[in-house]
């Protein structure tokens, strides 16, 4: 439970604070996290690849905005961009803090020369009863970022869960299952690529998208996000704190998994068409195991706005996230 009473927490929603200043989108930063998400592409690194494809600069991957957490990019009047803060004092304790949901809604891509200011507002506070993780605190807390020029750019909108205690994930993961039976994990299936489409005439309800597959995570992969995204909670990277905290293991940030599955939406249309992109967080990956990130087409309409379907699992088949993403390609012809 936070260490303040929820009817405080909710008397605190409708509230905004300046939380982020100066956050500026520098080319090696955007490499280091492309990198971080193991995204190979090179609009992410190459400027003159990313002016072939259009960009007035090098873009950043769709969920980049999570490097805001670094201190420096804190307003004077924010407090820490933690899970469960985002410049409000919660109450929440870290060691029990889930990130549930994040999306985003992007006005047009983040392009390195940026510099932008973020403003938070919460916007809803709640309890439920989460079963095996006991009673579970909801924020909802919404951030719109704004360029030098005081355009919109940006909307997040993120969930953060504090539980009673540790989530017990109802299973064995992948690797500590094949320890204790000498199983070893199904083998993961290949990556697929797919032609990015032309025009919305080129899909149809139920096509799927590319395949996204990392295999064998180690610690290192969570020790990099955490470097390129400013997420320094120590139940990703330090083994005695984690178990502490009553998980079996370290696990991976949930926003390492989102950024994986992100890549499914730009290889399949290219940063500049998609407009939005969320994910809601099912299971934690763990060292050992796999990711495989898929995408299926759920509806193209007229005007050539494709609405997808995204979901991350292990190679074992479990569901670690779940999300949607929007791109608006050339329109279907009459």
């Amino acid at each position: 439970m936070p260490t303040k009473p929820l009817a405080e927490l909710e008397a605190m929603v409708g509230d905004s604070h300046r939380t982020v200043e100066g956050f500026r989108v520098e080319a090696g930063k955007v490499a280091e996290f492309a990198r971080a998400i193991t995204d190979p592409n090179p609009v992410f690194r190459d400027e003159s690849v990313a002016r072939e494809r259009g960009f007035d600069a090098v873009p950043a991957p769709l969920t980049y905005p999570r490097v805001k957490r670094f201190p420096r990019y804190r307003a004077d009047d924010g407090a820490a961009i933690d899970e469960g803060h985002y410049g409000f004092d919660l109450g929440f304790r870290p060691e029990y803090v889930l990130h549930g949901e994040q999306a985003y809604e992007y006005a047009r891509p983040l392009l390195v020369g940026d510099e932008l200011t973020g403003t938070t507002t919460l916007t809803d506070v709640y309890q439920r009863d989460g079963g095996r993780a006991g009673t579970m605190t909801f924020a909802v807390l919404e951030t719109e970022y704004r360029d030098q020029s005081g355009e919109l750019v940006l909307t997040d909108r993120a969930t953060a869960i504090e539980t009673e205690g540790a989530v017990d994930d109802d299973s064995e993961s992948e690797s500590e299952h094949s320890k204790s039976t000498g199983d070893t994990s199904p083998a993961p299936p290949e990556p697929e690529s797919v032609a990015p489409p032309r025009s919305a005439d080129d899909l149809d309800p139920g096509q799927p998208g590319p395949t996204v597959v990392v295999t064998e995570l180690e610690r290192r992969h969570f020790v990099a996000y955490a470097g390129a995204s400013g997420d320094f909670n120590p139940i990703h990277y330090d083994e005695p704190y984690a178990r502490e905290a009553g998980n079996e293991s370290v696990f991976g940030q949930g926003m390492f998994t989102a950024g994986v599955a992100s890549r499914v939406v730009t290889d399949w249309f290219g940063r500049a068409a998609v407009s939005s992109f969320g994910v809601r967080f099912q299971s934690r990956v763990f060292p050992g195991e796999t990711i495989v990130a898929t995408g299926e087409v759920t509806d193209v309409t007229g005007d050539g706005t494709v609405e997808t379907a995204v979901e991350a699992t292990t190679a074992g088949g479990t569901t670690l996230l779940t999300g949607t993403a929007t791109a608006t390609l050339p329109e279907r012809k009459p």
